[in-house]
């Protein structure tokens, strides 16, 4: 509406209203007569401005207010200015890091409001108002993507990808309704957008009030820019600091250069990972040839979600989690079990687990979710789909934590899949984790492992009892008793209630650790009752817990066992240099995770002669009129 009709007096006014009272702290801007008007400068101008009688205003009603009420008009109009301020100071200081947000950082002189302020005096007034309001945005996003990258350095020990990372917000509404229901993730939900939204709009606001302000005060407003642009080269010159941070800030910039170097690296990540995953040397391997060195034994790979080595070498973890491993080692050896242990290096951290176990598997570096798609899109033959291929093996996976539809089960060559709909449990859920470790594994039992096949059995499991937010957590109880699961409603009734534990840090740890022993105590007793001379385990962990538990700038490893019965398994893997037992130690040898496939192939691959021992011995088993059986359960 022009500026003419908003401030035009009633009809039946006497004095027409020819200048403008000037605002009470300044002068406006001075326009030259023909020059185009800033409207936004005079309606400031005008909202601050208190006329001298009450009728001046005529029927608006916030103009009656502020005639009345003159004081109290200037006092909420400067705190208004001022939280403008400070929410555009803080936007601009903002740092992207929980690590980061102590006083100091907004005690600092931000380049981007220098530079910000300069061009908004320079623009004519139409530009500067759509600059005001672009400036506005950008910000609030800015402030958004930074507050994004809070929540990802948390959870996931890296800042959010612009490109890739959407889809998990799914995952993160998926797991608040899992851990506090569907009208609390609905709310949750709800409570975000409408954040998102205000700070949007409040940023936008802030930053063309404060325009207006400049515009107004242009002659202050220029020497205080010359000013602070002439201390913040100064400070940067002299690498001035303050509580140990630079007083020269180019916060804003420097993360928008970071986030459009991280965009162009996923937009070019895609190309460079299909060419790497088109490089596959155990591809046209004939299937006879393939993990010879296995054949007849039932093989196991279980993940057990979040065992980093924090959980091993923390020492507010390390001597009850080292007693499980120990005791564990002791138990298997009297079974007549042994084991060697090792770290594998993670690509992801907190979460992610389906990175970690592609990545395990593909033998290829899966660090997002763009090549997860790529790599089981593609016909990269990943290690479980190796014992497939061979023919010698039936497949299967047990996945309590899938509850969808999971068209990845082919790539991974599993011929049939146990989600958690199709394990049998009637009991209650521990937060997150649908299934307690101890019940996926005795459902195992029953549906696979414990049947007679014609072929021996080779297996993925996934262990989620130890999945944040790590309560309740179950307890071990008799393998016999677990039936259908209900007996877990007292159990969880017992346990600890998640938003109380994640109250305290300490708490979390603990927390963890006792989770993390549930999972272990489960697979080792496992172990014991339903291993046989024919059971060959590989367990490991995904990636480490959040940085809440591990602390900042904690390392990506993961321990790695192999478990086996027949002496034969362990020595072709003699050369790894291993340690002995569960546990593995300080200088035990660390690999990245995606190096594992193609050593653990080679290592069970064809030995020079072997195939002609095999051909021999079948030759034997078909002159007896007989044919190679399987050692049953």
């Amino acid at each position: 509406m022009p500026h003419s009709t908003r401030l035009s007096q009633p009809p039946n006014t006497k004095k027409a209203t020819t200048t403008e009272a000037p605002p009470p702290d300044g002068p406006p801007e001075q326009v030259p007569d023909g020059a185009p008007v800033d409207e936004s400068a005079v309606d400031e101008a005008a909202a601050d401005t208190t006329s001298e009688t009450s009728g001046s205003t005529g029927g608006d009603a916030v103009g009656g207010w502020r005639d009345r009420n003159p004081a109290v008009a200037r006092a909420v109009g400067r705190t208004v200015t001022a939280l403008a301020a400070v929410l555009v100071l803080s936007a601009l200081l903002l740092p992207n890091q929980l690590t980061r947000l102590t006083p100091g950082e907004f005690l600092r002189i931000p380049v981007e409001g220098i530079f910000g302020a300069a061009l908004l005096l320079l623009l004519p007034p139409k530009a500067r108002r759509v600059a005001a309001v672009v400036a506005g945005v950008g910000l609030g996003l800015r402030t958004l993507l930074n507050c994004l990258d809070m929540g990802f350095y948390s959870v996931l020990a890296r800042p959010f990808d612009p490109v890739l990372d959407w889809i998990l917000f799914d995952d993160a509404e998926s797991f608040l309704k899992d851990s506090i229901g569907q009208a609390g993730a609905i709310g949750a939900v709800l409570g975000v957008v409408l954040l998102v939204l205000a700070l949007l709009v409040l940023m936008t606001l802030a930053v063309v009030r404060l325009t207006r302000l400049l515009v107004r005060h242009s002659a202050v407003a220029t020497r205080t820019t010359l000013v602070l642009g002439t201390v913040w080269i100064t400070c940067a010159a002299l690498g001035v600091q303050l509580a140990g941070v630079p007083v020269a800030a180019a916060n804003t910039a420097d993360l928008v250069q970071d986030s459009a170097e991280r965009l162009r690296a996923s937009l070019a990540d895609q190309q460079v990972f299909a060419k790497e995953a088109h490089v596959d040397a155990f591809r046209d391997t004939p299937p006879d040839q393939l993990l010879t060195g296995l054949r007849g034994k039932d093989v196991i790979f279980t993940f057990i979600e979040s065992y980093g080595r924090s959980a091993i070498t923390d020492p507010a973890m390390a001597s009850q989690v080292d007693a499980v491993l120990k005791d564990g080692t002791k138990r298997l050896h009297k079974a007549g079990f042994a084991s060697r242990s090792a770290w594998l290096t993670s690509p992801t951290a907190g979460g992610g687990s389906w990175l970690a176990h592609s990545t395990f598997m593909s033998g290829l570096w899966i660090k997002n979710q763009q090549r997860y798609r790529t790599v089981t899109s593609s016909d990269r033959m990943p290690l479980t789909d190796a014992f497939k291929r061979s023919g010698a093996w039936r497949t299967a996976g047990i996945m309590p934590g899938v509850t969808r539809s999971w068209p990845e089960g082919k790539f991974y060559g599993l011929d049939h899949v146990y989600d958690t709909h199709h394990l049998g449990y009637k009991g209650p859920q521990f937060s997150w984790s649908r299934v307690p470790d101890q019940y996926s594994l005795s459902a195992f039992e029953r549906l696979e492992h414990g049947k007679r096949h014609d072929k021996p059995l080779m297996s993925e499991i996934i262990l989620v009892s130890s999945h944040n937010p790590w309560a309740p957590i179950p307890k071990m109880i008799g393998w016999d008793e677990l039936g259908d699961g209900s007996v877990y409603d007292a159990i969880k009734k017992a346990g600890k209630d998640p938003k109380e534990v994640w109250k305290d840090p300490a708490q979390v740890r603990n927390e963890y650790r006792r989770a993390i022993q549930y999972s272990l105590h489960s697979l080792i007793s496992y172990m014991e009752k339903y291993g046989n001379k024919n059971t060959v385990l590989v367990f490991l962990g995904d990636h480490q817990p959040v940085p809440t538990v591990t602390g900042e700038n904690a390392s990506r490893d993961v321990p790695v066992a192999l478990v086996a019965h027949d002496p034969a398994v362990l020595d072709r893997v003699s050369g790894w240099n291993w340690q002995n037992g569960l546990k593995p130690g300080p200088k035990t040898p660390v690999w990245r995770m995606d190096t594992f496939r193609d050593r653990f192939l080679t290592a069970f691959g064809p030995r020079p002669g072997e195939a002609k021992e095999e051909a021999k011995e079948e030759a034997k088993e078909e002159t007896k009129g007989g044919t190679p059986g399987r050692s049953g359960h």
